[in-house]
């Protein structure tokens, strides 16, 4: 099954960080993780419709490595894969280049 977001809304997949899995030694159980604000977009819609009728087209593609914000979008499960929808504007950036680590 596929799926194409409609408009100016994106299908994003949460990349997990392998390095933040054991802190000082102890290893994090799942349940106590903050969901990664990192993801890969896997589908985009037309782009956001103007009132003019005009459409925008989108910034984002498949493939990029985006930032988004902690409640950002709406979390669906399609076939057992767990994704989110969200609006374009919800991004706050792609990430491109080498790895990007943030500041504490």
């Amino acid at each position: 099954m596929s799926i194409k977001p409609l408009h100016d809304r994106i299908l994003v997949k949460r990349l997990d960080n392998p390095e933040e899995d054991i802190r000082g030694g102890i290893v994090i159980p799942e349940t106590a993780k903050e969901k990664p604000q990192e993801g890969e977009v896997i589908a985009v819609g037309d782009g956001k419709v103007a009132d003019s009728g005009q459409v925008i087209p989108m910034a984002v593609k498949p493939g990029d490595r985006i930032l988004f914000g902690k409640y950002s979008g709406s979390e669906v499960k399609i076939e057992d894969e767990e994704y989110m929808i969200m609006r374009e504007d919800e991004v706050l950036g792609i990430l491109t280049g080498k790895k990007v680590k943030a500041g504490k």
